[in-house]
């Protein structure tokens, strides 16, 4: 039962206020490992409809890389913190923080994802003395686009899939890696006024921007729509996200690729239009960022869609 199998992972959250075309949510549980300090679970959930939920964990971190294109349009809103209108987009790595009551929306659709429930003091410990929640990290926590923790992610999910030879010591080990760094990149974060940080509105403008079609920005037109100097804007953009936005970017390829190989468009023409040099290098990158090949990828997209399709 799907209740069963939400219950399971951590009591995802209730649900708010459903719409008439709202339909249940399907979830399945592909693989599982509990260890000391985390317990991860690689599950595939199928929304046929809009949904809305609550979400609290009080005693996690709970980390979701997900290993398909997130559902259309899913957001999130710190429920105490943020305006009933103010609601941030959820990137392919979210880190909800312990204690944090959030309110998620999607517009429905599939995805997979591998989930971390990370024991809060695995964090914390490495968090310095006088460490505040600013508005700027609970934003950044919907849109981790570290590529150490990215890295890290994903051999976990490795493991989890096809553990091998003490997997669970590797996968501890990960967690502990895993733990330092989320704490390493929270730390990195400061408010725009602190240390040259982006003000909110050249976010926005780089956000907008990297959604625009076509091809990947340059650094200078980035910082040209900034009206900042390169180094300005890449000194800035670390401050703020706590990653440089050459990896941002990065990641973003990498999630419009995910799209397109959702399609029947060629490996040649996504390479091109995500803007790697050839297909080769595309492959090399796209592997590197999630443990598959796009073929691989495109293959497990399209037998999720079959498992999930209703029956005839």
């Amino acid at each position: 039962m799907a209740s069963e199998l939400l219950k399971r992972l951590g009591e995802i959250g209730k649900r708010g206020q459903p719409s008439d075309t709202a339909g249940p949510a399907k979830v399945m549980i592909e693989a599982e490992l509990k260890l000391p300090n985390a317990q991860l679970w690689v599950a595939r959930f199928n929304h046929q409809g809009p949904n809305e939920y609550l979400f609290c964990r009080r005693k996690f971190y709970w980390v979701d890389l997900c290993l398909t294109p997130r559902r259309p349009d899913s957001r999130a809103r710190y429920l105490d913190h943020w305006g009933p209108h103010r609601f941030g987009s959820m990137g392919a790595i979210i880190a909800f923080p312990p204690g944090f009551k959030l309110h998620l929306k999607n517009e429905g659709g599939q995805h997979i994802s591998l989930i971390c429930a990370l024991a809060a003091d695995a964090v914390d410990r490495w968090l310095p003395d006088g460490f505040d929640w600013t508005d700027r990290r609970l934003e950044a926590c919907l849109n981790i686009a570290s590529s150490e923790i990215r890295t890290l992610l994903v051999r976990l999910s490795q493991e989890v899939l096809h553990p091998g030879v003490a997997g669970k010591e590797i996968c501890d080990a990960l967690v502990l890696i895993l733990s330092v760094e989320i704490a390493r990149t929270l730390t990195a974060m400061e408010e725009p006024a602190r240390l040259g940080g982006l003000a909110a509105w050249r976010m926005r403008v780089i956000e907008k921007r990297l959604a625009e079609p076509g091809d990947i920005p340059t650094l200078a037109e980035l910082a040209a729509r900034c009206d900042l100097s390169v180094r300005q804007l890449t000194r800035g953009f670390r401050t703020s996200r706590g990653c440089s936005i050459g990896d941002y970017i990065a990641q973003h390829r990498i999630e419009v690729a995910k799209r397109r190989l959702a399609t029947d468009e060629s490996l040649k023409s996504i390479a091109n239009a995500t803007g790697f040099s050839s297909q080769s290098t595309f492959t090399y990158a796209f592997r590197r960022a999630t443990g598959v090949t796009p073929l691989v990828f495109r293959q497990r997209m399209l037998r999720g869609i079959k498992q999930n399709a209703p029956a005839a």
